[in-house]
């Protein structure tokens, strides 16, 4: 240490030189952070679901309770089972079929 800080010219610029590389090495980390977030703020906003409402009250035969102006998003679909997410249900997903829910609901089938 002692060998180091005669090099740089004292122990004074030793400090000033650890102080000035600990401060580059936070600022890079820190623009590292800030790209990463950024780049998945952008790829999380792209992938957002198109919404839903159902048009009346009821209840399904699996538990799925709705009232009209609920809101749902459709997360999959397989053949005539498309699986729903319900705003503000501790129970979900669900699993519903199309026809059902092109019935109680503003979901139109485009295949």
């Amino acid at each position: 240490m002692t060998t180091v800080a005669k090099k740089v010219g004292g122990p004074k610029q030793l400090l000033a030189l650890v102080a000035a590389g600990g401060y580059v090495i936070i600022r890079g980390v820190e623009a590292v952070i800030k790209l990463v977030k950024k780049d998945n703020k952008e790829k999380s906003t792209s992938k957002v679901l198109p919404a839903y409402k159902f048009i009346i009250d009821g209840k399904d035969d699996k538990g799925l309770i709705f009232s009209s102006g609920d809101v749902f998003y459709v997360a999959a679909r397989h053949d005539d089972v498309i699986l729903i997410e319900k705003e503000k249900d501790d129970n979900n997903p669900y699993f519903v079929s199309v026809d059902w829910l092109m019935k109680v609901s503003s979901y139109k089938n485009n295949n």
